[in-house]
């Protein structure tokens, strides 16, 4: 990833996009807001009991960043579920637009910023050079075990025509397999879900319990994308929570933190 500034704003650019002409992009580091105490300082989540004064100018400073306004942008309520939306140009005038639960959108109209917000979970762009299609997905574990993942990219097939080998898809900064540690039940979960084998186990001890597992989400999401057919994948590698300084991490910080964002829009 490509590390950019705006006035105090700091985000990254995934390689692989930063060179596509009709494509704008920008995943956003908590630095440059003016949220105080936990949510320091880009926090851009209304629901994590900032004041919304604050996470107000957060989101317009990163429109800004992006080249765009909130009146082009659009975002859901995010459920951890596998509900994918469809976004039109009508889809911005709709009342209560942003309200709408699910954690995938995808959308062919230039002009539209698809945004959404995280603190561990795995964030996901696709973007199709062929059809000129974008999507973004929001993948904590559920969202894996439920499917988000695939039903973006079976989205994008069926609205706008994409056949998976044209999509390229970029894994954002999440929490990392040194520090996603699960109960055993929540550990198979995942890996029923995917293909490839996603669970760490630490050494064991005589002298303390069992640990638990240890779960792979980078590799878990990377195994979804490829299985649905996928062969151009990024993958950040940079985990959220060992690297507060950046990163909002739900984990790391005992859910008294924010939310970063990321933005995607086809010029």
């Amino acid at each position: 990833m490509q590390r950019h500034a705006y006035e105090e704003l700091a985000y990254y650019r995934f390689e692989s996009l930063a060179s596509c002409d009709d494509l704008a992009h920008g995943v956003f580091t908590r630095r440059g807001g003016v949220s105080t105490g936990v949510w320091s300082s880009l926090n851009l989540s209304r629901s994590t009991g900032d004041h919304a004064i604050a996470v107000g100018e957060n989101r317009a400073r990163m429109y800004a960043a992006l080249g765009t306004s909130a009146h082009q942008s659009i975002t859901s309520w995010l459920v951890h579920g596998n509900i994918v939306r469809t976004i039109e140009r009508a889809t911005l005038a709709e009342p209560n637009c942003d309200d709408v639960h699910a954690d995938g959108m995808v959308t062919n109209v230039p002009g539209i910023t698809l945004t959404m917000r995280y603190a561990d979970c795995v964030p996901i762009l696709f973007y199709d050079p062929v059809t000129h299609t974008i999507g973004l997905a929001h993948a904590g574990w559920h969202g894996i075990v439920r499917g988000i993942i695939p039903a973006t990219i079976a989205k994008m097939g069926s609205e706008f025509g994409c056949h998976p080998s044209d999509i390229r898809a970029c894994v954002g900064p999440s929490i990392g397999p040194g520090k996603f540690e699960v109960g055993e039940e929540v550990a198979a979960q995942i890996q029923h879900a995917v293909a490839d084998s996603i669970i760490v186990r630490p050494p064991t001890s005589n002298l303390v319990a069992e640990p638990k597992p240890k779960v792979n989400l980078w590799l878990a999401a990377t195994s979804q994308i490829f299985e649905s057919g996928l062969k151009h994948i990024e993958c950040s590698n940079i985990c959220t929570a060992s690297n507060l300084d950046e990163w909002f991490s739900h984990r790391a910080e005992r859910g008294a933190t924010g939310r970063f964002g990321i933005g995607i829009r086809l010029s």
